[in-house]
């Protein structure tokens, strides 16, 4: 079972590193059509709209590949991943209902999406930072022994 979930997370977290370095190689990535454009008329429109131009769409266009990169490394590496494997959760849900419900659910409503968030909240739900992972030696650190931080580690 270990190594399933260590699959599992090396898979999720290639897909994200992938994700997020494609857009960094394509500089300069451009989420306005995203949180502009495909956004518009979804139920999270009120929360998504306002990143749309401005100071805001500056760091929605830098956070976005950096996350996605970040996430990708935190799985790969087993570093802090519980809390990766959250954020990929979080940006998935972004992308399923704004994909999705934008979109009239053209592809149905089982997407690559709506797997993304059953992936990352199985490595939320197991740790999945046990077999090959930072996670390990950070546990036995005084930091993370006995206190609410080490629900942060896999």
């Amino acid at each position: 079972m270990s190594y399933w979930i260590l699959l599992l997370r090396l898979t999720a977290g290639w897909w994200m590193l992938h994700a997020g370095l494609d857009k960094i190689w394509a500089w300069p990535f451009d989420a306005s059509w995203f949180v502009g454009g495909a956004a518009q008329g979804t139920i999270l429109a009120p929360f998504v709209t306002p990143f749309s131009d401005g100071i805001l769409l500056a760091f929605v266009n830098v956070a976005v590949p950096l996350g996605q990169t970040a996430i990708g490394f935190g799985l790969i590496l087993g570093v802090l991943t519980r809390t990766a494997a959250f954020f990929g959760a979080f940006m998935m849900l972004f992308f399923y209902f704004i994909n999705g419900y934008g979109g009239g659910w053209a592809n149905g409503m089982v997407t690559g999406e709506l797997l993304g968030i059953m992936v990352f909240g199985t490595i939320v739900a197991l740790g999945a930072g046990g077999v090959l992972a930072v996670d390990n030696r950070l546990r036995e650190m005084e930091l993370f022994e006995n206190t609410r931080l080490r629900k942060l580690l896999g």
